[in-house]
């Protein structure tokens, strides 16, 4: 019985002190990567802003072969949206482009319901380095409020490990 009395009091004070840290943590996750494709602008923005093209490109896309997808929309426009649901590796949840400035970004919000319901926002700008070099960069961003900011520091670098896996495969699809 004092064991389970110890075991209990240690959990309590690892839940309370875990509290406590979320307080003084950030809210806002921002991580950047970018890498250099060999490939034209055009031909690399073209594909990039088809959202149904993750699935060839995208680690997270990439978790379960069996997701469930709908869409709405055109593809590759404003508004178009794809609902989502597969296993723990891919959630829950919709993402829809909420922007695109031709040849040099597409805006995209994620809004997850499993496993954890929050928001984020990905941005991918392209830039012409010569021509047949493009430099892209992923931006992905959002907040998360109290208490599960506690997990921003391991979503940075789940992320930040996610994006130069999509980007290296971006680039393998690209450079065929």
């Amino acid at each position: 019985m004092n064991i389970l009395i110890i075991v209990l009091l240690i959990s309590a004070g690892i839940i309370a002190l875990l509290l406590v840290i979320g307080l003084f943590t950030k809210k806002e996750h921002y991580v950047e990567h970018e890498m250099i494709i060999n490939a034209p602008l055009k031909k690399v923005f073209d594909y990039a802003k088809l959202l149904k093209n993750q699935d060839e490109w995208n680690k997270n896309e990439k978790g379960d072969p069996a997701k469930k997808e709908e869409f709405k929309g055109t593809d590759g426009t404003v508004g178009f949206i794809i609902v989502f649901s597969g296993n723990k590796n891919v959630g829950e949840g919709q993402k829809e482009i909420m922007n695109i400035i031709e040849g040099k970004s597409i805006e995209t919000e994620m809004r997850f319901i499993k496993p954890m319901t929050f928001t984020a926002s990905l941005i991918m700008d392209t830039e012409s380095l010569s021509d047949n070099q493009t430099k892209v960069k992923l931006s992905h961003y959002g907040t998360l409020n109290y208490p599960k900011n506690i997990m921003i520091l391991v979503f940075e670098k789940l992320f930040a490990k996610q994006m130069d896996i999509s980007l290296s495969n971006l680039k393998n699809v690209l450079e065929k």
